[in-house]
């Protein structure tokens, strides 16, 4: 059983909350955080880098010289990748990096990814992480209320205060829990989880 306190926005202990073993104390295994990262990171690639070809090049499609006589070699169309202003060999077009990772992988990188946190005391948990107001120097006092400097905050809702205090503060991130992902969570060193947002993310991710 994994129990952690809960905190308010003075680093203050109000109540502590159960965590599910099925969620946030798995095994680790290495090779599939690695794998969904890299899936993650590719479908995140444009794809859009693209060259004219020879059949894209507008050229005349006339023969430049006759075939014999001229003491030149033959010679064919004039936009052939071998003649300047002529199409690329071999050059990029789009396409898509996506690569297909199943749901329950996904969802097991995601309990595996969590479960590190809990295991390195990077995680922590807050009652409600609402600010009053929108302004960053009192974003800023809070998070170093906990001595952080690169964290995740994951909402259970929207949090407009929240959001745009934060915007302009480095090596911070929020999003809300319906795009919690793998690289997110290992990429910031600590991950603030609302309470609600634990709740919320328990149920998506239980067995």
């Amino acid at each position: 059983m994994t129990v952690l306190d809960v905190y308010n926005l003075q680093k203050e202990k109000v109540s502590e909350v159960e965590l599910k073993e099925d969620v946030f104390s798995v095994p680790i295994k290495k090779h599939v955080l690695h794998q969904v990262v890299v899936a993650q990171l590719a479908g995140r690639r444009s794809g859009t880098a693209a060259v004219k070809n020879r059949a894209a090049v507008k050229a005349s499609g006339a023969k430049l010289w006759r075939q014999k006589g001229t003491g030149r070699a033959r010679v064919g169309s004039s936009s052939s990748p071998t003649r300047k202003g002529g199409g690329v060999a071999f050059g990029p077009s789009p396409r898509k990096y996506d690569q297909k990772v199943p749901k329950k992988v996904k969802k097991a990188a995601l309990r595996m990814a969590l479960s590190d946190k809990v295991l390195c005391d990077q995680l922590f948990v807050i009652d409600d992480f609402a600010l009053p107001e929108i302004k960053t120097k009192r974003f800023v006092e809070v998070i170093d209320q906990f001595d952080v400097r690169k964290a995740l905050i994951v909402t259970h809702g929207k949090s407009e205060n929240l959001e745009k205090s934060s915007k302009n503060v480095q090596k911070i991130k929020v999003m809300r829990y319906e795009g919690l992902n793998v690289y997110d969570i290992l990429k910031y060193d600590n991950l603030f989880l609302e309470r609600v947002a634990v709740e919320k993310i328990e149920e998506a991710l239980g067995a």
